[in-house]
């Protein structure tokens, strides 16, 4: 295969890929995903580079690349991408669906099981268990994109990172604690996206770098910025998108008056987002119903700098306590189901929208979500290798990157809150020893924190 630039569709002479092998691939991909984006991201590249040949390595490592520094579900995105690059918009569209229907399906199928009205004594039992680790799992996903986005802050270029250096995509499922989308397969599945990170880590992780006065100022504000959004996400979690936009405005202010700035950094909202969008953000919509639904998938897929975690706490005051669609306990199990099930931490929103209107609101909260995904690459892949090349761009995500690793971990103060069993308390502190201090996979300890959910159930333990 000849060599392309990431951003161009298939040469017109060249043999093309039938829609029928994307619609099978991208299928197939959607049901055996599970652990998160680093799996998807590994199976992926498996297909596309070197089981097929469909794309060279360097095309893929620049679109995982490009689509990290997009809001919303990164795995996804690229997924789209392949697909585009292999048959355009019609291989764009029929790829992502086949890849995000399996998911959604099965997660809907689950959220009518957890959120029955009366669930018998072991699916709530299953329920609480599994909610009980997620307040672990959000502290695991914050711990292991810290270390990336402090390097970044100290001068990186920020190639190909979404919230500060590494790419925490969707959710940290599969990757030991909080693996990111990009570290992961680069580190140890597949390859995938390791030019990028690379570049990111040997950039600013020296630490005679580290030491430069230059680098304790922006370290700093790099603290400022994870503490932002720390106390954002804790206190007033349907405003944090306006915090995390003001930390990512705040570090393009400051680099151009640094006169580091490259020329149109503001044409559009951060990440190429249309600026019109923000304003909607600056208020918690006072609608209901279908239209309510349809804010919060918005705010998921369109709106979400940092990956899954960061809809957390977007989603959860207005779920538990703007709408009262689900309680506290019902969400811990919507998040759960989100990391156990194939597809991205995103499917969240479809349990939520259940929630709210049955499988109509599922649907809708769904489609909502991952609209943004396909107009950003359908209108974006052209342009991505002068996306990643924006300084704009990269002085953004400097800023809201340890802004949305801070609202990932003080998404765990507002979800810890939502306990009401000393049981599931004792399964918290399972579940943090497990992620934290033996990194071991948020998969498994969800699964296990169900287990034992369902022993506790059977055992005549109190359930929420």
């Amino acid at each position: 295969m000849s060599e392309q630039a990431a951003g161009d569709p298939p040469p017109a002479g060249a043999p093309q890929v039938p829609l029928s092998t994307i619609a099978r691939e991208w299928g197939r991909i959607g049901c055996i995903g599970f652990g998160g984006p680093p799996a998807h991201i590994a199976l992926l590249r498996k297909l596309c580079v070197e089981d097929r040949d469909w794309l060279p390595p360097a095309d893929f490592e620049d679109g995982l690349a490009a689509c990290n520094l997009l809001p919303g579900p990164a795995s996804t995105q690229l997924a789209i991408f392949c697909a585009w690059r292999l048959r355009g918009p019609a291989g764009a569209i029929l790829g992502g669906v086949c890849f995000i229907i399996p998911g959604l399906v099965i997660i809907l199928g689950l959220a009518a099981l957890f959120l029955a009205p009366q669930p018998v004594g072991w699916i709530a039992g299953t329920a609480a268990g599994a909610g009980a680790a997620v307040p672990a799992v959000a502290l695991a996903a914050a711990a292991g994109l810290i270390p990336a986005s402090w390097r970044r802050a100290g001068g990186s270029r920020a190639g190909g990172s979404r919230a500060g250096g590494s790419r925490d995509g969707d959710d940290p499922a599969g990757g030991g604690s909080g693996a990111s989308d990009a570290g992961a397969p680069g580190a140890g599945a597949s390859g995938a996206g390791a030019s990028d990170a690379g570049a990111g880590n040997s950039a600013g992780g020296s630490g005679a770098g580290e030491r430069k006065p230059g680098n304790r100022v922006a370290h700093g504000r790099w603290i400022a910025y994870l503490v932002a959004g720390g106390a954002a996400a804790a206190t007033v979690g349907p405003w944090l998108v306006i915090v995390l936009a003001a930390c990512g405005l705040a570090e393009v202010a400051v680099r151009t008056r640094r006169g580091r700035q490259p020329r149109d950094p503001g044409r559009s909202g951060p990440a190429g987002l249309p600026a019109g969008l923000l304003p909607l953000a600056a208020a918690v919509p006072a609608a209901a119903g279908l239209l309510a639904v349809a804010w919060e998938g918005l705010k998921v897929g369109a709106l979400s700098y940092g990956g899954g975690f960061v809809i957390i706490p977007l989603m959860q005051r207005d779920a538990v306590h703007t709408y009262h669609w689900m309680t506290g306990a019902q969400f811990l199990s919507a998040v759960a189901l989100g990391q156990v099930t194939p597809g991205p931490v995103v499917q969240t929103v479809a349990v939520v929208g259940f929630a709210a209107a049955g499988v109509a609101g599922g649907l809708l909260a769904s489609l909502v979500a991952f609209t943004p995904s396909f107009a950003m690459v359908l209108g974006g892949a052209p342009h991505f290798a002068a996306l990643r090349r924006n300084g704009g761009v990269q002085a953004f995500l400097t800023g809201a990157g340890p802004a949305a690793i801070g609202a990932i971990a003080g998404s765990s103060i507002s979800l810890g809150l939502e306990l009401s069993e000393l049981w599931q308390v004792a399964v918290l502190g399972i579940a943090a020893i497990w992620l934290l201090a033996l990194r071991k996979n948020v998969v498994a300890a969800i699964v296990g924190a169900a287990v034992l959910g369902v022993i506790g159930a059977l055992a005549g333990a109190p359930l929420p």
